[in-house]
């Protein structure tokens, strides 16, 4: 899977990348080699004819400010890819060129058509992982649900409490969706990776799985990987409560197996819960 690529692997078949032409072209850069490598930062470029290296026009004459560092490069694939390769968009060798688009700032690769004698292309406006989100969104993920500890249940001090989640797809996934832009399919699988629970009294728990249901056969065990002992009372809290959070992470990866690419990111939900927490009475 070709991830942030490099520019070695030029040639991507079935890419489909969009043809836009910006008002303004580039430069050539340095070090081109065998491809030349047109940098989209000013009007003066224009790349060659196929088959043939790009030296483009002089730069334009400085007008004392610090040129923009270029958002995204095209190389000129050397060898062209073949006639019946989908990055010729219905064109040949005779209308203009294949490029592959480079943009640092997103680390994405492509390739598109430039037409002979055309300026630069603009950057391409299809970013995968942008997609990815949107798919995400739909899939309309929320925090956990929260089963232990209880609204209306009653916690004692330094008794071990088992917190757990219930499980589903929208809460818990995993989850999957997909996403089209520009012809570029993107899927994305979400599932929660660890929860932090934030008890209210001070401390933190992350628990990395939904944590084990209690069962009164369990006793005054704890908990065999999510759990708490509030060590004081709650009996100067509002309402006499602890206020908490359960906030899940979840890690979506995302594949779109038409530009050979694919990534990992990290979306958050977040569940408030409240807990009652006394002392136990003892009577003489």
């Amino acid at each position: 899977m070709l991830r942030r690529a490099a520019a070695t692997a030029v040639v991507l078949a079935g890419v489909l990348a969009p043809t836009a032409h910006a008002d303004g072209g580039g430069g050539v850069c340095e070090g081109a080699g065998m491809d030349v490598t047109v940098c989209a930062s000013d009007d003066t470029t224009t790349p060659g004819s196929p088959g043939s290296a790009d030296t483009g026009p002089k730069p334009a004459r400085p007008s004392g400010k610090k040129p923009t560092p270029p958002p995204c490069t095209y190389t000129k694939l050397n060898p062209q890819p073949p006639k019946n390769n989908l990055g010729w968009e219905g064109h040949t060798a005779k209308d203009g060129a294949v490029y592959q688009v480079h943009c640092p700032d997103s680390g994405r690769v492509g390739v598109t058509f430039v037409p002979t004698g055309a300026a630069g292309p603009a950057a391409p406006t299809i970013d995968p992982e942008l997609v990815a989100r949107r798919a995400v969104d739909s899939m309309k993920l929320v925090g956990p649900a929260v089963a232990s500890p209880r609204a209306a249940g009653r916690y004692v001090v330094g008794m071990p409490m088992w917190m757990w989640v219930t499980r589903s797809t929208s809460s818990y996934g995993p989850a999957t969706a997909k996403a089209t832009a520009g012809g570029v399919t993107v899927t994305a699988t979400a599932k929660v990776a660890a929860i932090r629970w934030d008890m209210g009294d001070g401390t933190t728990v992350t628990c990395n799985g939904p944590g084990t249901p209690y069962s009164a056969d369990r006793g005054k065990s704890t908990s065999p990987d999510c759990g708490h002992r509030y060590e004081r009372s709650a009996a100067d809290q509002p309402d006499g409560r602890y206020k908490g959070t359960a906030t899940a992470t979840w890690t979506v990866t995302w594949t779109a197996p038409a530009l050979n690419d694919g990534g990992e990111f990290t979306e958050t939900r977040q569940t408030a819960f409240s807990v009652r927490v006394g002392e136990v009475q003892v009577l003489n």
